[in-house]
């Protein structure tokens, strides 16, 4: 098991990571506003911090975000989603932050990541636990 947290030198946190071995899972939990420069470092910490780990299924929780996440999503293509696939990457839950319909159209319409990775996009963080725990059992990376 680890667990991580990443924080503001003020001290408010903006990233909370679980990863559970046994089941290859990372949880995310994002909360407030996210930079560009914050998410690029929590997710670039976290892929060093895993390297020895097989990091199958990506629950990212962006319910509790407020502000524009799009900006990361070239760098998440190019950088990160080769890295994290190079750990076993298969499966990702994104949970929306709310009110982003308009930048989720665009964000499909260019589908970054496909044959990368399976992504999918959920409302609540529970429909995305419950599509994880779907795949665990229908498919082994």
């Amino acid at each position: 098991m680890f667990d991580y947290c990443f924080a503001h030198p003020g001290g408010r946190e903006y990233c909370r990571a679980t990863y559970s071995e046994a089941a290859r899972w990372l949880h995310l939990t994002w909360t407030g506003v996210v930079t560009t420069d914050d998410s690029h470092h929590a997710a670039t910490e976290l892929l060093h911090n895993l390297t020895s780990a097989e990091v199958t299924y990506l629950l990212s929780d962006n319910s509790q975000v407020l502000g524009p996440w799009l900006d990361s999503v070239d760098w998440l293509q190019r950088i990160w989603a080769p890295q994290a696939g190079r750990l076993g990457l298969c499966y990702v839950a994104h949970v929306l932050q709310p009110h982003i319909e308009d930048d989720l159209g665009l964000l499909l319409s260019q589908n970054p990541f496909a044959g990368k990775l399976e992504l999918q996009f959920f409302t609540t963080p529970e429909d995305a636990d419950c599509w994880l725990r779907e795949c665990q059992r229908a498919v082994s990376c």
